[in-house]
């Protein structure tokens, strides 16, 4: 394990059990020695489910077999592992997410087709279904409501701390919970959410419901975050709803779900900052946000380019002012563009505008600028009204430390 990212919250968020939701971890030995590697989340009857996945045209044999859960909306359990990711692994892993489903399945007393699954870890090593053989049984015997601080830990692989956020709302006369915990570090580059994450509510929402604000949820947070621009093979983010507290919604436009909305929004931004602070090797958190563009689709695919520059992430890394290389990254990205309308800023100092450098450009007060932990990169087109923003980290040689030694 590196040491814990400079980035990391100083303290981290109480989370409240959840009527319906109960869960433990254990240690099965699939990677790595004396740390906890399997989470089994157990869900009462009821339960309603929402995901969105990878888009990637690897996906792993969980994630297959989540998409196919899903069409029902319905779930009983949850067993996520660390350490393997059960992807690119053929027959063999498809098997292996059959007689896990089928393990949980049979402790927990559901349909297998009620059971999701994710793993995250190495791509390609066969994952031995024996390894949750001699763990389901005992881990089902002893889920508990709390701590949610173990269950984010049981499935972190290179994360050097734990993601979770908390929420509570009003829907209608009750006040409902929302808890979320995530994974991520590197392969960050989600193309739906995030390597892993899982939310919960005790509000009764009916799945559909819960799907439309998922994917909404998604747009503004974890597909607006970038570390290495790689986009992982095993993308899950679930939602689950065990309603056991307030009034049934059935649809996403119920006025009564905005402030729930709301809050999952800011919940699922939460965690999406925390995956780009632990970024591998990373020192630095970096916003990025592009203005006046063509159209919003413009801004963000532009805000990427910048962000997702190895010359930019390096620069920062190295706490250099080097807007030239956002201007490169703003005229590699595909997108409408005109040099000579264009400005830069690092924080609040201008330092480039209309096509050349700002005639009160102060290399001092940006250097001083740059050293801190938290940057913020602001580009103005001069097109049109389109907006977007991404979040990054900078690009230090820790990254190619821990990803040269990934497998070993």
């Amino acid at each position: 394990m590196s040491a814990v990212s400079p980035l990391a919250p100083t303290t981290f968020a109480e989370l409240p059990s959840i009527a319906g939701v109960r869960f433990a971890t254990a240690e099965a030995g699939i990677k790595y020695k004396n740390r906890t590697d399997v989470l089994l989340m157990v869900l009462d009857k009821g339960t309603e489910v929402a995901g969105v996945f990878t888009r990637s045209q690897c996906p792993s044999a969980p994630v297959d077999w989540c998409k196919a859960a899903l069409t029902k909306g319905i779930a009983r359990a949850l067993l996520v592992n660390s350490g393997n990711a059960n992807a690119f692994t053929g027959k063999r892993g498809r098997e292996t997410v059959r007689l896990s489903a089928a393990m949980v399945a049979e402790v927990v007393g559901c349909r297998p087709k009620d059971v999701f699954l994710a793993s995250t870890g190495v791509i390609g090593e066969p994952l031995d279904p024996r390894k949750f053989a001699t763990v389901v049984a005992d881990t089902a015997s002893r889920a508990a409501a709390e701590p949610w601080l173990a269950a984010a830990k049981a499935i972190m692989t290179t994360d050097t701390f734990p993601k979770v956020a908390s929420r509570q709302v009003s829907l209608g006369e009750a006040t409902v919970t929302i808890n979320g915990f995530a994974k991520g570090a590197g392969m960050i580059a989600p193309d739906m959410a995030t390597m892993l994450a899982f939310v919960f509510t005790d509000a009764a929402i009916a799945a559909p419901a819960l799907q439309t604000m998922l994917s909404a949820g998604v747009k503004e947070s974890f597909n607006a975050i970038t570390v290495d621009s790689d986009t992982s093979t095993s993308d899950t983010l679930l939602l689950f709803a065990t309603g056991q507290v307030g009034p049934r919604v059935e649809s996403a436009r119920d006025r009564r779900l905005a402030p729930f909305r709301a809050a999952l929004d800011s919940l699922l931004l939460d965690l999406a900052h925390q995956v780009v602070r632990d970024g591998e090797g990373a020192r630095k958190f970096v916003a990025v946000t592009v203005e006046g563009a063509a159209s919003d689709r413009s801004a963000r695919r532009i805000a990427l380019a910048i962000a997702n520059s190895p010359l930019v992430k390096t620069a920062i890394a190295g706490e250099d002012a080097n807007w030239g290389r956002i201007v490169m990254a703003v005229g590699k990205a595909g997108e409408p563009a005109d040099r000579d309308k264009l400005a830069i800023w690092f924080g609040d100092t201008r330092v480039a505008v209309k096509g050349e450098r700002d005639p009160d450009y102060s290399e001092e007060a940006t250097s001083a600028y740059m050293k801190r932990d938290e940057i913020a990169i602001r580009v103005r087109l001069g097109l049109g009204e389109g907006q977007g923003r991404v979040w990054t980290c900078d690009l230090t040689k820790e990254y190619v430390a821990i990803n040269g030694d990934y497998r070993s």
